[in-house]
């Protein structure tokens, strides 16, 4: 099963132009199911039934993860059993008449105006690397940019004059998006304290302190660190100023379909989660301010 997996993953990283992230979790979740396979016999893909896939369900559904992460360790089996029949390894679907757990409706975590303002003033002394800090988080909340879409970014992606972003997302997409005056305020004066050497247009946009491309992770870790320096006690990652550049742009008028090309997602539905996120704080201000929303 090792082999198969192998080529599967190999398929993926050509044909589907998956990202490393991407990869990265196949690559994790089919290790724990080919762990699950050879503990209960093992054998060719052919063996592979509706009984052994009804096995492993029950198993990860059982285990301590995440609803999020059992519903991923699922669909990447799907894909793989989708493989299999492709390749023709497989002939039956194992999966036909099996039901996993539903995924949970949750509503995205985000971020109000004034938190956010806190924290991206963070950045306010004009040290190169706090510089750097708050340019992060400018561009995160004025573009609503992937955590490994802003540590892709090079120095010729970013169009002064025009205003505008060019994002590689998930499977390498490229799209263009608008960035705020302030983000690029900050983002020339950033590029400003660094030294020539640096300048190219081929060169990362965002520096860690060794000189080379800061990473996703490290772009995470930064403003964690910002998060807790403005004083915020909610969890702040990168894509909750994701959630709070869309919700506020919901709730300032921008029209769903307009969003989604900016954030982009390839289905609406994904996009229209912040429908929900922003009616729910409409609904909780009006609850809260408005003289006739309580019973006498």
């Amino acid at each position: 099963m090792k082999l198969r997996i192998q080529r599967f993953l190999t398929h993926l990283r050509g044909r589907r132009n998956f990202s490393e992230n991407t990869l990265r979790a196949y690559r994790a979740d089919l290790c724990g199911f080919e762990a699950f396979w050879a503990k209960n016999g093992g054998g060719e893909p052919s063996a592979l039934s509706r009984h052994k896939v009804r096995g492993y369900l029950a198993a990860v559904q059982s285990s301590s993860l995440k609803r999020a992460s059992v519903l991923r360790k699922i669909a990447s089996l799907r894909s793989f059993v989708r493989f299999l029949r492709e390749e023709g390894e497989l002939l039956g679907d194992p999966f036909l008449g099996l039901r996993g757990p539903k995924r949970e409706a949750r509503l995205p975590r985000f971020l109000t105006e004034k938190e956010a303002d806190d924290l991206i003033d963070t950045g306010a002394s004009g040290a190169p690397l706090a510089l750097r800090d708050r340019a992060i988080l400018e561009v995160l909340y004025s573009t609503g940019a992937r955590r490994s879409e802003l540590s892709r970014l090079n120095i010729a992606d970013v169009d002064f004059l025009g205003g505008i972003l060019r994002l590689f997302g998930k499977g390498s997409r490229e799209r263009l998006v608008p960035a705020g005056k302030q983000a690029l305020e900050v983002l020339r004066e950033y590029l400003g304290s660094r030294s020539a050497s640096t300048l190219a247009g081929s060169k990362p946009l965002f520096l860690n302190r060794r000189g080379g491309r800061l990473t996703d992770a490290g772009i995470a870790l930064i403003v964690k660190r910002c998060a807790r320096k403005a004083g915020l006690l909610k969890s702040v990652t990168p894509h909750a100023l994701r959630h709070s550049f869309a919700t506020q742009m919901l709730g300032r008028g921008c029209d769903v379909r307009t969003l989604q090309e900016m954030l982009g997602h390839k289905n609406l539905a994904t996009t229209q989660i912040y429908t929900h996120a922003t009616l729910a704080g409409l609904k909780k201000v009006y609850d809260k301010s408005h003289p006739r929303s309580h019973e006498r």
